[in-house]
């Protein structure tokens, strides 16, 4: 095997993190570490497109396995998935090749964390500041493998909407189509009535504007109705928030006792960064512990009996040490809380607590029904610099080819044409391509 040719074919397809801020790909493998884990946990409720790739590409994701672990040198690489899924496990084990194999996991939230992933698969915890990298693991996503494993340019994204519609499902979108075509597509009526958001129920954020372009790292799509309880937590002025923690926190600390992070002996507790808000608004005295905050929201959603915000106050903590200068330090190889697998939070418990367990949990791979038309691929999808636009207004492109090229010397992916056409507009942030 090549691996300079393989590290270079996988940035030049502009290959990065699917299941999170989109870390380009070809740096991440550029590691040496024994063991490769991939994320198929999938612990957001009602998002089924990691399981959805399973199902219908394995060959893709195992091909895409493979290299990634010959990057690295892993002797081992290992599939975390939840043992409920007997379906996509049954499916994939005679298809595994030797130094393979699947983790069953529990069915908690968020077992796809990956500081909560390597844990739970190889019960070493990640130290507090570090990466996966410490304790000799990379961890990748389902649809990063497949995208490895397809070695073609990045120019689709698949993603699950769900939530209150008749019909979830899991769709192959272009790159650059708007958030109100998918949710036409995906049977909607009036988007613009609905809080939708971005990402998972959890950790997702509100769309503030349904124009807003699929970009690579989207994995989903939640509709609510704007007077559902979880939309009214999400639409909630921070200030709101702020406010009512001030008077509101009894101190009880199942914030923190029900942490992932605290779980896992990292110095974050929750309650006492809610404890600075009787000071400040961030706090005189802001706990330092938030630093090392994933933002789960596991502690607000779910933690919290008084409908607080301690996830919001963290953020807020995180920012302002962060505009300080400060930033998250490796402090050694913590261990892990003693209850730590008598804590974790049921999906099923979870799903209830939110208000979302009436709701269909599924999202079968569906083609999209919608002619795509017109794309607006950002110039920024990724970790690291924009890219710098390689086309004029008036440039005819295929699907594929390059649109932007990452500075030289910069941190990056390039980013291509998701459709045949022709380009229509270029600007700093975003290059609009129309179909012919």
């Amino acid at each position: 095997m090549d691996s300079a040719a393989d590290l270079e074919k996988i940035k030049e397809c502009g290959v990065v993190g699917s299941g999170g801020a989109g870390f380009p790909t070809h740096v991440k493998l550029k590691a040496e570490v024994g063991t490769f884990i991939v994320n198929a946990a999938e612990c957001e409720p009602l998002l089924h497109k990691d399981k959805e790739l399973l199902k219908n590409y394995p060959d893709k994701i195992i091909d895409g396995l493979k290299t990634a672990m010959e990057l690295v040198g892993a002797y081992e690489g290992i599939i975390g998935i939840k043992g409920k899924y007997k379906d996509v496990i049954d499916l994939l084990k005679p298809l595994l090749p030797h130094g393979v194999r699947i983790h069953p996991m529990r069915d908690f939230y968020p077992a796809g964390d990956e500081f909560t992933m390597v844990y739970e698969i190889t019960g070493k915890v990640i130290p507090p500041g570090g990466l996966p990298l410490a304790v000799g693991v990379v961890v990748s996503n389902v649809e990063t493998l497949y995208h490895i494993g397809l070695q073609k340019p990045v120019v689709s994204k698949f993603l699950t909407v769900a939530g209150y519609l008749e019909n979830p499902v899991t769709f192959e979108v272009p790159v650059g189509v708007t958030i109100r075509e998918v949710l036409y597509g995906a049977g909607v009526e009036r988007p613009d009535d609905k809080t939708v958001l971005l990402g998972g129920a959890m950790m997702g954020k509100v769309a503030e504007n349904l124009d807003t372009p699929v970009t690579k790292t989207l994995g989903g799509i939640i509709v609510l109705p704007v007077d559902h309880p979880l939309a009214l937590k999400y639409t909630r002025t921070s200030g709101s928030s702020i406010r009512v923690g001030k008077a509101g926190c009894d101190q009880c600390s199942f914030c923190t006792e029900l942490c992932p992070r605290y779980l896992l002996g990292h110095p974050l507790k929750p309650h006492i960064a809610m404890r600075s808000l009787v000071f400040n608004r961030q706090g005189t005295d802001p706990h330092m512990g938030s630093l090392y905050c994933c933002e789960c929201n596991l502690c607000s959603l779910y933690a919290c009996p008084e409908d607080l915000d301690p996830k919001l106050v963290c953020a807020e903590s995180k920012k302002a040490i962060f505009d300080s200068g400060m930033r998250p330090e490796n402090l050694g190889s913590p261990e892990a809380h003693p209850l730590v697998n008598e804590r974790r939070a049921p999906l099923s418990r979870l799903m209830r607590k939110i208000g979302l367990h009436e709701l269909t949990n599924k999202g079968p791979l569906t083609p999209y029904p919608i002619p795509v038309l017109k794309v607006t691929i950002p110039l920024s999808q990724h970790i690291g610099a924009p890219c710098e636009p390689v086309v004029v207004q008036g440039s005819q492109v295929v699907k594929g080819d390059l649109i932007g090229r990452v500075p030289e010397g910069k941190l990056g992916a390039p980013v291509h044409s998701s459709i045949d056409g022709m380009v229509s507009k270029v600007t700093k942030s975003a290059i609009v391509i129309e179909r012919f």
